[in-house]
């Protein structure tokens, strides 16, 4: 699957050094945006519009380093590395195209960064704290697991959001992202699982997307993103979880009035009926199967290990028992894994619910206190508070490290090796802000990265977008949803499917925009890169239509035949997509 996602990168890395994209294009001095006029265009020419960074590659190799330097466009301010620099000043122009393949290979770790501490640190801390509020899995489920599953791609948003140049990027990841998980995912899942899908829920699940897109379409449109329309944005979703609480608890209502009707029976619930709930579907990671999991290797006699080893075996990411029974290519992703794991248990707290004693590892805990805070000063906002001095006169990251060690020592002295505190759940929600930082400064680079990539291989941000970050985003829903229905969930996989792109449309467009106007007292411009952004929004829609239209004619039953032909259409789609970047398939 990674070779999937860099493979086109190594493709069009050839041409991309003499063809000239159909999607790249300049805007002229009255704010109408018109075709590049060839790469060998002038660069005087290129200094009346704007000073452009993507203009970059119109010069000759020479003066690249020096127009990147003094062009403000190209000063990538949201990232920790300036990665045009690195491309056209770091090193020797002959060696460009091992630059890229340094920075394809970083953006892997990135990748690798953003899926770890999600699945590892923000989901359970969030797991956590929904069940600290005591929410109904409902509740939780289109809440907390959806903005735990759907980070990455949330956080990505807003960092593209952040500047006109790279709002393609935002664009082309959400629609690439809804294409690909509604089509390559769910066709997958079809595949592997023909099974009958729940009817209303999914009804309900794709009317409502399709209201999403069909809104992201007119925004696209008019080019402009109005407060209204984010809070608006927001609002949708928030209809979308009163609906699926109601629909909920209708359905339990009746289910119950069914139960009593019937005198002495266990009701069981019918997995293959149309009518059942999303609830019908157990959880894979109940308490039941991690406690039996537990108890079958807890020692006999009783043993109490000291204050060192437990520190040692906190920070120890490998568990003996799973590495003898996997597979060696599982082995050798974790050997990549293991430091960056060590380095994220060193800086964010987990609070796990279905453990006895809720992760409660007090030497690292106590830890936490010192480096997440200063992590999280380090790390906000690409940096841009680790030289902050207050008043001029005393850092503010020394200011946290004090503060962290003063508590760290409070809390060392007053709590036990054995028994979490009352307060443990406070280590839930430092873990939840740590770890939300820590995507947000990957996704910047990762939006950083790829616009870098856009301007050094001639791609436009609509193509990047739908490409590396929708898939790189994409990765871990498609191998939980397709290793989900292989256990035999597939209704889990398909709802999970539908149900995580709506929370990522409306919060990764709404939010975005909200972030940018705030910061910009101004409306949001979002500006269409050509023809690629309308096939891109005109092929989900049509998708969506098509399954609105054919899973009811098939009584709601996702066999094979339908499953290949989502991965027919989705390859169809790419095709039709790269041919467009090239300038092969235009409007005249």
């Amino acid at each position: 699957m990674f070779c999937g996602i860099f493979l086109p990168l190594f493709v069009v890395l050839p041409c991309g050094w003499q063809l000239t994209s159909g999607s790249e294009l300049l805007r002229n001095e009255s704010g109408v945006r018109v075709g590049m006029a060839g790469r060998w265009s002038s660069p005087v020419m290129a200094e009346n519009n704007n000073d452009e960074c993507d203009l970059v590659m119109n010069y000759s190799v020479a003066d690249r380093c020096a127009f990147v330097k003094k062009t403000p466009d190209c000063s990538m301010e949201d990232g920790f590395i300036n990665y045009l620099e690195v491309a056209f000043c770091l090193l020797p122009p002959n060696l460009t195209p091992l630059t890229i393949s340094f920075c394809i290979i970083w953006l892997f770790f990135l990748f690798i960064i953003l899926g770890l501490t999600a699945s590892k640190f923000f989901c359970p801390n969030l797991s956590a704290i929904s069940s600290s509020l005591r929410l109904t899995h409902n509740v939780a489920g289109v809440t907390f697991l959806a903005l735990g599953n759907g980070a990455p791609d949330i956080f990505s948003a807003i960092a593209a959001f952040s500047h006109p140049h790279t709002a393609g990027l935002a664009v082309g990841a959400l629609f690439g992202a809804g294409i690909f998980v509604t089509t390559v995912v769910a066709g997958s899942v079809a595949l592997v699982k023909p099974f009958t899908v729940a009817s209303r829920p999914f009804l309900r699940d794709v009317i409502f997307y399709m209201v999403a897109v069909f809104w992201t379409f007119l925004i696209l449109y008019r080019g402009t993103v109005t407060l209204g329309e984010t809070l608006g944005y927001l609002g949708l979703y928030v209809l979308y979880v009163v609906i699926v609480i109601i629909s909920a608890f209708i359905y339990n209502r009746q289910k119950y009035s069914d139960n009593t009707s019937v005198q002495n029976v266990t009701h069981v619930p019918d997995f293959h009926s149309s009518d059942s709930s999303d609830d019908d579907v157990p959880c894979l990671t109940g308490r039941s199967i991690h406690q039996e999991y537990e108890s079958e290797y807890r020692p006999l006699l009783p043993y109490s290990e000291s204050t060192s080893q437990i520190l040692l075996s906190s920070l120890n990411p490998v568990d003996n028992r799973r590495w003898r029974r996997k597979s060696w290519k599982w082995k050798v992703l974790k050997v990549f894994k293991t430091p960056l794991e060590v380095l994220l248990l060193l800086c964010i707290p987990v609070v796990d619910p279905d453990k006895e004693d809720r992760n409660w590892r007090r030497p690292l805990n106590c830890l936490h206190l010192i480096t997440a805070p200063l992590v999280c000063v380090l790390v906000f906002q690409s940096g841009a508070y680790g030289n902050y001095m207050i008043q001029g006169q005393f850092p503010l990251w020394l200011l946290f490290l004090l503060l962290g060690l003063f508590v760290s020592a409070i809390v060392f002295c007053s709590t036990s090796n054995d028994c979490p505190p009352r307060y443990h759940s406070f280590f839930a929600l430092l873990g939840f802000v740590v770890s939300a930082v820590l995507i947000s400064a990957a996704a910047s680079e990762v939006v950083s990265l790829l616009h870098m990539l856009g301007v050094v291989l001639r791609l436009s941000n609509t193509v990047l977008g739908l490409t590396l970050l929708a898939w790189g985003n994409s990765i871990g829903d498609c191998f939980s949803d397709i290793t989900i229905a292989r256990q035999g969930y597939p209704r889990m996989a398909i709802s999970a499917c539908f149900g995580g792109i709506i929370f990522n449309m409306l919060f990764g467009v709404g939010l975005g925009c909200l972030v940018q106007m705030l910061q910009t007292h101004a409306d949001v411009q979002v500006e269409p890169e050509g023809l690629l952004t309308w096939i891109l929004a005109g092929s989900l829609g049509l998708s969506l239509v098509l399954s609105f239209v054919i899973v009811p004619l098939c009584r709601f039953h996702l066999g094979r035949a339908y499953g290949i032909f989502l991965l027919i259409f989705y390859v169809i789609f790419l095709i039709i997509a790269l041919l467009t970047e090239f300038g092969k398939i235009r409007v005249t």
